[in-house]
């Protein structure tokens, strides 16, 4: 199972975008950007969420969840 720093992580890198980058566009501290990243954080606010998922152009349900969350089993 894929974590939400992992799926924050992943983005950004696909976005070009340093970890800086996120905070600045985000509007975080580059240390909350690393300490999510790293699942040093595991209990994120819904607010740094949806600034992360404005930032990166996703949806916040899919940084929490992931690709396959609320999807019926085939």
């Amino acid at each position: 199972m894929e974590s939400v720093g992992k799926r924050i992580e992943e983005t950004r890198r696909r976005r070009l975008m340093t970890q800086a980058d996120l905070a600045d566009k985000a509007r975080l501290s580059l240390i909350t950007v690393t300490r999510l990243e790293n699942d040093a954080s595991t209990n994120p606010r819904i607010s740094t969420l949806k600034a992360l998922a404005l930032a990166l152009d996703v949806d916040p349900a899919w940084l929490l969840f992931g690709a396959d969350e609320g999807k019926a089993a085939a």
